[in-house]
């Protein structure tokens, strides 16, 4: 289903102009300067004059976007998910400004440079890509079709809690929802070569924690043996020295004996004979690379830091924030008491902050599953298609209340640099991984 070349260049005019707009959200609404998230609003009926023509559109929250496609006939809808805010960037290390939206190269090698380009105005842009292009071919689903897309994803995630809470006080109950999550991605599994697909069948969940150490301050020249960024220091050192649990969750097991089928070598019987394997797997997952050691365990990260406002000063308060990501066969309970035990420190006070517990987890099979999945074997020919648990938090978390089918895919080819790029400097893609991803969700919208 690939498009001509005008049309292509059209799709990456509309990228390019919507990762120009700085729609970046803080944890201080205060702080977060609304002017660009107002330019987007009114930006979207210009570049997608057809989709608003035929979709409804209701704003939530005052920023986040809602669009109703009337189906043919009554029954489960279709939700497809996006955000168009992004973290904070400035001009600062990158190799091209983070709003420029910059095209570099040609062909195959051609970029897009940007914030929001991976994370996650890209997704958001092939979706209205993909609905544009079935409605000027005729298409109109068999049921309704929404389009969620949020505002403050990147922090408290309330838009998209509020179109949860509208859609469940009209009864709306969906039979799919797909967001933002695994991508296609390619040596992240030992023994299997080719691409993957990594659909999030569930994801952890997350709060932060804030330590905190309060007591009497004074002139650094006289410090005190035990001061309060030192109790604090020590607070996070044992922190630091006690991870949490290792284990394989189901939906990770599921992950390794779907790939596992695919390794070859030794690897295929370690993978294949987890009743014997299970043991020495735990330690390989641990050891082989960041992101397999968190699909085992709850993590921890201390992030931020703080102590006195003055060089010759002591501390009078002293804190630091540890971001915690919970297992999915965990709980915020549990993960919050593991911390206490790991400080062991009664002048160390904890406090919680945004607390979200681990999504439930959607079936890898029925008719949701296969959608998404033949979506892309058609997308990305030769492409293995796995469940797994997503270690990041998105929006979909507020839609398990409604739908026990919650699916999270980018449908973009992301190498490890790329990966690494999210809510870092230099995020980019390649633009033919852009237009593959508008491919994926023409297919898949086609099918409803």
């Amino acid at each position: 289903m690939p498009q001509n070349g005008a049309m292509t260049d059209d799709a990456v005019e509309r990228l390019q102009a919507v990762v120009r707009l700085p729609t970046i959200s803080r944890l201080d609404p205060a702080d977060t300067d609304r002017e660009p998230f107002r330019q987007f609003i009114a930006l979207l009926p210009k570049l997608y004059p057809t989709v608003h023509a035929t979709l409804e559109r209701e704003l939530v929250h005052e920023f986040s976007m809602l669009y109703r496609w009337k189906g043919r006939s009554d029954g489960p809808p279709t939700v497809l998910m996006a955000h168009y805010d992004v973290v904070p960037a400035t001009a600062d290390g990158w190799t091209h400004p983070p709003f420029a939206a910059e095209l570099v190269g040609a062909g195959a090698d051609q970029l897009i440079w940007g914030r929001g380009t991976l994370d996650d105005k890209g997704s958001l842009v092939a979706v209205l890509e993909g609905v544009e292009a079935q409605i000027l071919a005729g298409h109109r689903p068999e049921h309704d079709l929404y389009l969620s897309f949020g505002h403050d994803e990147e922090t408290t995630g309330s838009g998209a809690r509020a179109i949860v809470d509208l859609l469940e006080s009209r009864g709306i109950r969906p039979g799919l929802v797909l967001d933002e999550g695994g991508a296609v991605v390619e040596d992240i599994f030992p023994g299997v070569t080719g691409p993957i697909a990594v659909i999030g069948v569930s994801e952890k969940g997350i709060m932060s924690l804030v330590l905190t150490v309060v007591q009497g301050g004074g002139h650094a020249s006289t410090p005190p043996r035990m001061t309060a960024t030192v109790r604090l220091a020590r607070a996070v050192t044992r922190l630091n020295a006690a991870p949490f649990r290792a284990g394989f969750t189901a939906p990770t097991l599921e992950m390794i004996r779907t790939l596992g089928a695919h390794a070859t070598g030794p690897l295929r019987f370690v993978f294949t004979s987890l009743w014997l394997t299970k043991r020495l797997l735990l330690v390989l997952f641990s050891r082989l690379s960041d992101e397999t050691a968190a699909m085992i365990r709850t993590t921890q990260a201390v992030t931020m830091l703080s102590g006195s406002q003055a060089a010759n000063a002591l501390a009078e308060r002293a804190t630091a924030t540890v971001n915690i990501r919970v297992a999915i066969d965990s709980s915020v309970a549990e993960a919050t008491e593991h911390v206490r035990k790991a400080v062991h420190d009664p002048l160390v006070s904890i406090s919680v902050l945004h607390p979200n517990e681990p999504s439930p987890v959607s079936p890898s099979s029925g008719a949701a599953w296969l959608l998404v999945a033949s979506s892309i074997g058609e997308t990305f020919p030769g492409t293995i298609v796995t469940p797994y648990v997503m270690m990041a938090a998105s929006d979909s978390r507020h839609f398990t209340r409604i739908s026990s089918q919650v699916y999270r895919f980018s449908p973009f080819e992301m190498s490890k640099d790329e990966r690494g790029t999210l809510h870092a400097i230099d995020e980019r893609m390649h633009v033919a991984t852009f237009l593959r991803g508008v491919e994926f969700y023409e297919r898949l919208v086609g099918k409803l």
